[in-house]
């Protein structure tokens, strides 16, 4: 596997150990850190774990609270010393009037929203309603990673790894850099990608 050397990672927490992982992170890397707590949190915990981790240089915190927990996420909007991004609390067109004074931005994915089309409708709303965006992958080959590629000019952030984590990725089309840019492939049309046999 190829080592890159990102100038920004995304950290999966949610453990009893959140904290000391980042402590321990951060003694090897002056990168950004942006945090994806999975659901894992509660209100107060997310409060309190912001500060502590804005001086370990986290950039943003994603989804701190079960999906569920809109309400609960006022508070923590409030009080957080960190931007907060919604993921599984903003599915579609209609989850992101749940999420504004909730959410500082949410995360768009093709494959929770049903495609470019809907994904840039949702767009077209977060910016109505001064959401930052943030524009993720599922667990996805080349073709989804170039897919969302298209709508990169209109976020805040880009997650665009899920190719990279792939054992085999039958598809080829946009690739991440070393220096953690996209780079769109030359003479090929449509999105950018196409089918391969295998990559060992």
């Amino acid at each position: 596997m190829e080592h890159y050397k990102f100038d920004c990672y995304k950290i999966k927490l949610g453990v009893e150990n959140d904290l000391e992982i980042m402590e321990a992170l951060r003694q090897h890397t002056n990168a950004r850190f942006r945090i994806d707590a999975n659901c894992a949190w509660t209100a107060d915990e997310t409060i309190r774990k912001s500060k502590e981790f804005k001086k370990l240089g986290v950039e943003l915190i994603e989804q701190p609270l079960q999906a569920h927990q809109y309400e609960e996420m006022e508070e923590v909007m409030a009080k957080s010393t960190l931007p907060l991004i919604a993921d599984e609390s903003c599915h579609n067109l209609k989850d992101i009037k749940k999420c504004v004074g909730r959410f500082h931005g949410i995360n768009i994915k093709l494959m929770k929203c049903g495609g470019i089309s809907p994904a840039y409708q949702m767009v077209q709303a977060a910016q109505k309603a001064n959401l930052q965006i943030m524009i993720g992958c599922m667990t996805e080959g080349s073709i989804g990673i170039s897919a969302m590629a298209h709508l990169a000019p209109f976020a805040n952030y880009i997650d665009a790894d899920a190719a990279l984590l792939l054992a085999n990725n039958h598809s080829k089309g946009v690739e991440v850099g070393e220096d953690g840019a996209l780079i769109f492939p030359e003479n090929m049309n449509g999105l950018g990608a196409k089918l391969i046999q295998s990559i060992a």
